[in-house]
């Protein structure tokens, strides 16, 4: 595979690992960017995570429910962290969201000062304890316009598919975002059968394969509609084919991580082998940032 790149980043191949539990220490990231990939984003750094939460995770056969939220390791680790990885010219790419616009663009211009060069805006975590009942274009702008007008860095804004999509998305390139990320967990839920009651105890996060055709049918749409900003394509990546097939509907790159749960390394090493086998060189280059904040038909 030729190199790519996303959000500044020049990347060796477009499989990234994306945010989660097994992206919250700096031994694992700096692990699977040694294995092969082509940039890590950490698990979401927020300054005051919800506490005394159960966090868990529920294995599916179609994928994986979890409650969790945010990392629980403090701003000033994460920062002195990343400050190492951007001495290293690592291509890790921060994950960051906080309680306020204004919080968050703070946030995200105490990470520019480390020398990170990208962020992902997890704006959309739908497991917080009120939920995030109505994620709408004007919380997007909000969010995604205070943080551009603190920091420089490239940002893709990370939003779950869903009803009102395209409106949110042109919320996100209103706002200054250089990429979108789509898409986050959505609202799932399974029924333990000793008791008839709902795991985990309530509706959460879910990932895996059943979420793959509604991302894909979504990028093609937003491409048939005209948005051109860049996409990292994300849901139910498993083999090198789910790969091929996000590149092919439109999107930049596609992030891994639900089947990173089963053997981690190995399983990274298989998806990257069989997307070199299946891809091959790719000549296109997504657009600039500057380009991209325009690229609404």
């Amino acid at each position: 595979m030729s190199d790519v790149s996303i959000l500044g980043l020049p990347l060796a191949n477009p499989v990234i690992v994306g945010s989660g539990l097994l992206t919250d220490q700096e031994r694992n990231i700096r692990k699977l960017i040694d294995k092969g990939a082509g940039a890590v984003v950490t698990k979401t750094i927020h300054p005051s995570p919800p506490q005394g939460l159960d966090e868990r995770i529920l294995r599916l056969p179609v994928g994986m429910l979890n409650s969790t939220t945010y990392s629980k390791r403090p701003v000033n680790h994460w920062l002195k962290v990343l400050r190492s990885f951007a001495d290293d010219r690592l291509p890790v790419i921060a994950s960051l969201h906080a309680d306020s616009p204004a919080e968050l663009a703070a946030l995200a211009k105490d990470v520019e000062a480390t020398g990170c060069s990208a962020l992902e805006l997890g704006i959309s975590c739908l497991n917080e304890e009120d939920g995030l009942e109505d994620d709408n274009p004007d919380r997007v702008y909000a969010y995604t316009s205070e943080t551009r007008g603190r920091t420089t860095l490239p940002l893709s804004v990370k939003l779950a598919v869903g009803e009102g999509l395209q409106d949110r998305v042109r919320a996100a390139i209103a706002g200054g975002a250089d990429a979108i990320t789509l898409s986050d967990t959505i609202p799932g839920a399974a029924v333990a059968p000793e008791t008839g009651q709902l795991e985990l105890n309530g509706v959460f996060g879910y990932s895996g394969p059943g979420l793959k055709p509604l991302v894909l049918a979504a990028i093609w749409q937003l491409r048939k509609r005209g948005i051109e900003l860049p996409v990292m394509g994300c849901g139910g990546v498993s083999g090198g084919r789910d790969v091929a097939d996000y590149l092919s509907v439109g999107a930049n790159v596609a992030q891994v991580y639900t089947a990173l749960h089963t053997d981690m390394y190995e399983t990274l090493e298989r998806i990257l082998a069989e997307t070199r086998d299946l891809v091959g060189p790719r000549a296109d280059a997504p657009l600039s940032a500057e380009e991209s904040r325009g690229a609404v038909a």
